[in-house]
């Protein structure tokens, strides 16, 4: 014999069965479905139901969504982000080249006063914006309080951070990929 010959009662309503039929009655609500006062009423027979059935008269006639998986909204994400991540990948190989300072040297500034080492005439790059300098163990990029940011691919960079040949810098708007210093060859160049 089961439970169910003795007239058991159907389970209890869980709180999360409760909190879905308030999601479902939100964006009817939110959809314009339904009044205010109606809504009211609704919510307050959802608070206080405790078996299933008690939920059907208030949601019959709002459309109910079954819940996604996980994979399937993520996919849509990566999807939906594509042409950005396309976008980023094209203009990073089409940036000019910021050589790195060689040891010893002075640091580089960058910014738009006449002083600068690297002079970037734009209004998103402060007057002085960043330095850059050769350390013992490779190089740091340094933002001196700019407004529009200095960035290190894709990052804010707030006081110095580490930077190595390849990285993609933008100070404001301007964009560069650091490289090596080539020295000159010592072979002739072949001609054809």
């Amino acid at each position: 014999m089961t439970s169910l010959e003795f007239g058991a009662y159907p389970p209890r309503l869980s709180d999360a069965e409760r909190e879905r039929a308030l999601e479902v009655l939100r964006e009817g609500a939110a959809e314009g479905r339904i009044s205010h006062n109606t809504f009211e009423r609704r919510m307050n027979v959802i608070l206080n139901a405790q078996w299933h059935g008690e939920l059907h008269p208030v949601l019959h006639d709002l459309p109910t969504r079954r819940p996604r998986s996980r994979w399937f909204a993520e996919g849509i994400a990566r999807l939906l982000s594509f042409p950005r991540t396309l976008r980023n990948a094209w203009q990073s190989e089409r940036l000019p080249e910021l050589l790195l300072p060689g040891p010893g040297s002075h640091a580089y500034s960058i910014g738009r006063a006449p002083g600068s080492m690297l002079r970037l005439n734009h209004f998103t790059v402060s007057r002085t914006h960043a330095q850059l300098r050769a350390t013992d163990d490779g190089w740091k990029l340094r933002d001196l309080g700019s407004s529009n940011g200095t960035w290190v691919n894709g990052s804010r960079v707030t006081g110095s951070v580490r930077v190595r040949p390849g990285d993609v810098v933008r100070f404001g708007q301007i964009g560069f990929k650091l490289a090596l210093t080539r020295p000159p060859s010592l072979e002739p160049p072949q001609r054809p």
